[in-house]
């Protein structure tokens, strides 16, 4: 099986790794718009070729890893590289306008929207990991639209990876990832720029800082140049679950300043649920 990778960061080489433990047999070609990536993906053994889009004629199934606005851009122009037989799918962190750029494609039927719920705050090549999909969730969108044989196609190297499958319409998607994850790595940040601009005025702050910290900035060492464009794909979802966050502090500033301490323990302890439901999701989800 020819198998292409375009985009060969953490997301897209993590797929790699697993398929070539999976499906020895399966030659993978690498396509990446930083030579240096394709270079560094080819040393450390993740992809077997360099590639472009002029092999795509060849694929059998075309995995596309990049930013989301570069997903609407280039999206189209796979489609119509590949074959009848080639089902392309993609891990991209929103789904309703690439759904729509591609809607009336006349190879839709080949491609499957995909969105794999994993990752580091890591990047590039180097960061790819084996079995970073292993029992975390998959969201399908508009399987429907995909040929029945080519989703069999993908959803069994799904399977075979570990994922949970979770069918969802795009616009839910979109709704529900920017609360559990956009928020939180627009959090992350804020926090992250927080500390730094008080760290200017008190040195010794970030050797104050323990676990806790580390791990609640942990998202702040992402890629910008990956989740801008997730912001202002998903903006609206992303300005109204901000605006409930937002409230939220100032309720909680608010309990404070009246020194209302039963009405902040009782907050806690009502956010403590979120423990029940969280139960058995890896960490590093």
């Amino acid at each position: 099986m020819n198998i292409f990778i375009i985009g060969i960061g953490l997301i897209g080489g993590s797929f790699a790794k697993d398929i070539k433990r999976l499906r020895p047999e399966s030659r993978i070609y690498g396509i990446d718009t930083k030579p240096a990536h394709e270079e560094e993906a080819l040393s450390l053994g993740i992809i077997d070729l360099k590639s472009s889009y002029d092999e795509l004629h060849l694929a059998d199934m075309v995995i596309v890893m990049v930013p989301v606005d570069a997903m609407v851009a280039e999206l189209p122009k796979i489609l119509d590289a590949v074959n009848d037989d080639c089902v392309v799918f993609d891990g991209g962190s929103t789904k309703s306008l690439v759904c729509k750029t591609v809607a009336d494609h006349p190879k839709r039927r080949n491609y499957l929207s995909a969105h794999p719920i994993a990752g580091t705050e890591f990047s590039g090549p180097s960061a790819a990991i084996e079995n970073l999909y292993a029992g975390k969730t998959n969201i399908i969108c508009e399987v429907e639209k995909t040929a029945f044989k080519l989703q069999e196609k993908a959803l069994e190297l799904f399977h075979d990876m570990g994922m949970r499958i979770c069918y969802m319409n795009p616009e839910a998607h979109d709704k529900h990832i920017a609360y559990v994850s956009h928020l939180s790595h627009i959090s992350s940040f804020m926090l992250g720029k927080t500390v730094i601009e008080k760290e200017k005025n008190e040195r010794d702050i970030f050797d104050m800082a323990g676990s806790g910290f580390e791990s609640t900035v942990r998202l702040a060492k992402s890629s910008p140049a990956m989740w801008t464009p997730i912001f202002k794909h998903n903006k609206e979802n992303v300005l109204d679950a901000l605006s409930e966050y937002i409230q939220n502090l100032q309720d909680f500033k608010q309990l404070l300043e009246n020194d209302d301490y039963g009405g902040i323990y009782n907050e806690m302890t009502d956010t403590n649920r979120i423990r029940e439901i969280l139960k058995g999701i890896p960490l590093n989800k």
